[in-house]
């Protein structure tokens, strides 16, 4: 059974489209859309441009997520993971990156710099109600299970 979904996509960058690695990839390498090169200092931020402007269908989103190897190796992850791209945006997606490391880090034009994942996002309906079905952890918040 074929799992796909169409979705429409204008590139500006010079790269190519997001793909998946692997037929079993959750999630498809996305690339930095830079003219230069940008050096992201220890503990320091930097909002990386793509050159992707999608318009994702009605009741899904884009997850933007840290790539593994960059984290593991590099300390280089993403501020607000996983950063959703809501359906209705029709921007350039741009990646928010962290340095978490003590040593600078150099993102180069067309460096893989995340992973894309799309998912499907039903909406919530509130049902007002005065009481909540008892659960075995009941309110037990932060720690509550000691461990």
């Amino acid at each position: 059974m074929e799992n796909t979904i169409n979705v429409k996509v204008i590139n500006k960058s010079a790269n190519k489209l997001p793909a998946y690695s692997t037929a079993g990839s959750a999630g498809m390498d996305v690339r930095a859309d830079l003219s230069a090169p940008v050096i992201i200092e220890p503990m320091r931020r930097c909002l990386v441009p793509t050159g992707l402007y999608v318009a994702i269908p009605e009741g899904y989103e884009l997850q933007m997520r840290p790539r593994s190897g960059l984290a593991l190796k590099s300390g280089i992850s993403l501020v607000n993971t996983p950063g959703t791209i809501d359906c209705d945006y029709r921007g350039e997606i741009g990646v928010i990156i962290i340095n978490l490391s003590d040593e600078p880090f150099t993102v180069n034009p067309g460096d893989r710099i995340c992973q894309m994942v799309l998912n499907r996002v039903p909406q919530v309906k509130w049902l007002p109600v005065e009481s909540l079905d008892d659960t075995d952890r009941g309110d037990g918040g932060f720690g509550h299970s000691g461990v």
